[in-house]
C-alpha cells in the first residue's frame, strides 16, 4: 500500500496566497481542481493528472512549485 504522504503530494499543491495573484481564476477555468483558502495559503486539490498539469502551468507562469 502506498504511503499516504506520497499520495497527498501527488494530489495537492500548497502555496502562499500571493503566489496565485492574477492566476487563480485561470487555474479554475483550465483545470478540474478545487482551491481551498487556509491561513494565508491556498491548497490546490485535484487528481494526480490535473495537479501535474496545474503545476506545469504555474511553473510556466513563474510560480515556484516544490
Amino acid at each position: 500500500m502506498p504511503d499516504p504522504s506520497s499520495l497527498r503530494d501527488s494530489t495537492q499543491i500548497v502555496l502562499p496566497r500571493h503566489a496565485l495573484d492574477g492566476l487563480r481564476d485561470c487555474l479554475d477555468d483550465r483545470f478540474t481542481i478545487t482551491v481551498v483558502e487556509t491561513d494565508g495559503y491556498y491548497r490546490i486539490i485535484g487528481s494526480p493528472v490535473e495537479i501535474k498539469a496545474a503545476s506545469n502551468y504555474l511553473a510556466r507562469n513563474g510560480v515556484a512549485v516544490a
